[in-house]
């Protein structure tokens, strides 16, 4: 975990490997960067009229210091044009700079980057994009590597932001703690997803799950395959019975408000590995299965930011965890199984099951009555067609709820959009031999995935997040994201900021 200071002292007479300023692309500098063309006799200035940097968006150049300067090095950062300098720019210049450090073998550096004129972003927030940027780029899994030692990569081990204005101090702690927090959940969301499906079981969840009763002073309780008969999730166990791993229902309960306060209810599809069952799926990319899980594991990451960051709320993080194998016992396409509400569903595609284990888990939710329920899973392949991988496609009934969330993801960056939850989609889902059937046509799938959940929430404030184009990455850059921590967690700070208002 990268250390993260602030000193209000004047930046250049600060003791570091290197010191990081930034020039925008008209040639004009930041404050920093110039005391440093100031006390070098020109030597930003003079860099630019050279064209040794040219000040466009993320272009880098490390140069060495003169004995003015206590810094060991610079490193020239270009801002682009200031006019256009907005959220996602100014995240991808985090990133160039983090790869232009690790490649020169920096550990302390005094970053004033947070100098740059971000569009609606303020100082603070803008320093907490740095923390969060900086934890997604250093972050590594090598944890089932023989010798990790080779792996190890050189990244910054300290980094501080100087402030030119005291009073700024104590709001920047604050947002350093967030990005400290989310980087925590997006850390813990990502190693959980990375794990292959012979590790990550539903039973190794649930271990997961009573660390963080001890880590994090969560209150844990893990069903079993009985206690959820018991209960009568037929939906759920369905999907388990064609494997050998048993099914787990994990409820983790962050309990920072008061006893009345009614909880935010997150739950999160666990599906471990998904094979399709007997619908099975295309060899090809079927190791990336292992993700059908991501929607459970950003539950597990927002319940430990939300406790590391104290916030005075209740929640209740509810993730159905199991595999979906094909076996004697498995679904058949034309089963007709009975869910916990009572419901009874016809499984025409045994590869829609994550909607099947998140019915009974939207059911279960219920006896905490819960003030809000969002349920996050990577649920449906329409969706990635539909929007890609820039955001998570969001579906509800409730106008506040969505807008909440979608502000949420514009502060955080970790965006969401809304898509339609129209009635007429509704009858895609009927079934002549049950109350409704797990896929609708060939079109609108995504949608028509979220109207069956829709049955289930009828009278809930409830919203669902797809998050199968957002939760991870294919190809050379394969592995979780982490997402949707961030807008998870923004969601819960603004809930927590909008409580205390209201109280005082």
């Amino acid at each position: 975990m990268i250390k993260h200071t602030i000193k209000t002292s004047d930046s250049l007479g600060i003791s570091t490997d290197c010191l990081v300023i930034g020039v925008y692309a008209d040639g004009r500098l930041t404050p920093t960067a110039t005391k440093v063309d100031r006390s070098s006799n020109g030597l930003i200035k003079s860099l630019l009229k050279r064209g040794d940097i040219a000040g466009k968006c993320g272009q880098t150049l490390m140069v060495p210091c003169g004995t003015n300067l206590r810094a060991k090095r610079l490193l020239l950062v270009g801002l682009g044009d200031q006019k256009k300098l907005n959220t996602d720019a100014f995240t991808d210049i985090v990133q160039s700079t983090a790869k232009a450090l690790q490649d020169a073998g920096i550990t302390t550096v005094v970053l004033a980057l947070a100098e740059g004129n971000v569009e609606k972003r303020k100082l603070e927030e803008r320093i907490r994009i740095i923390v969060e940027t900086f934890s997604d780029f250093c972050y590594q899994f090598n944890k089932l590597k023989s010798n990790k030692s080779q792996l190890k990569k050189t990244f910054p081990e300290t980094i501080l932001f100087p402030l030119t204005n005291k009073q700024d101090a104590t709001q920047v702690r604050k947002y350093i703690n967030q990005g400290k927090a989310i980087s925590q959940g997006v850390e813990l969301t990502r190693d959980l997803a990375n794990l292959p499906g012979n590790i990550c079981t539903p039973s190794y969840l649930a271990a997961q799950a009573r660390k963080l009763q001890r880590s994090h002073q969560l209150k844990v309780s893990i069903l079993n395959e009985q206690q959820m008969r018991t209960l009568k999730m037929g939906s759920l166990l369905s999907v388990s019975r064609g494997s050998r791993e048993p099914a787990k229902l994990i409820i983790m309960e962050y309990r920072g408000g008061p006893k009345n306060m009614a909880p935010i209810a997150l739950v999160g599809k666990g599906l471990t590995f998904d094979a399709g069952g007997i619908s099975l799926k295309p060899a090809g990319k079927m190791d990336e299965m292992k993700y059908d899980m991501c929607g459970g594991a950003s539950v597990f990451g927002t319940l430990v930011a939300a406790a590391e960051l104290k916030l005075p709320l209740n929640v209740i993080g509810i993730v159905p965890s199991s595999e979906n194998l094909p076996d004697g016992a498995a679904n058949k396409p034309g089963d007709i199984v009975t869910s916990m509400s009572g419901k009874t569903i016809e499984i025409l595609n045994t590869d829609a099951e994550g909607r099947l284990i998140l019915c009974d888990a939207l059911t279960y939710a219920r006896r905490y009555n819960p003030d809000v329920v969002i349920d996050i899973a990577t649920l449906t392949g329409a969706c990635v067609v539909a929007l890609g991988d820039p955001a998570s496609g969001l579906f509800s009934k409730h106008d506040k709820l969505a807008s909440e969330i979608l502000q949420a993801g514009e502060v955080s960056g970790d965006y969401a959009w809304r898509l339609p939850l129209w009635d007429q989609y509704q009858k895609q889902i009927n079934s002549p031999f049950a109350d409704i059937q797990n896929i609708g046509g060939s079109g609108g799938g995504a949608i028509t995935a979220a109207c069956f959940l829709a049955r289930f929430t009828e009278d809930l404030n409830w919203a669902h997040l797809d998050v199968a184009g957002t939760a991870y990455k294919s190809g050379a850059q394969k592995g979780a994201t982490g997402r949707p921590v961030r807008l998870l967690t923004q969601f819960l700070i603004e809930r927590a900021k909008t409580k205390s208002q209201a109280n005082s």
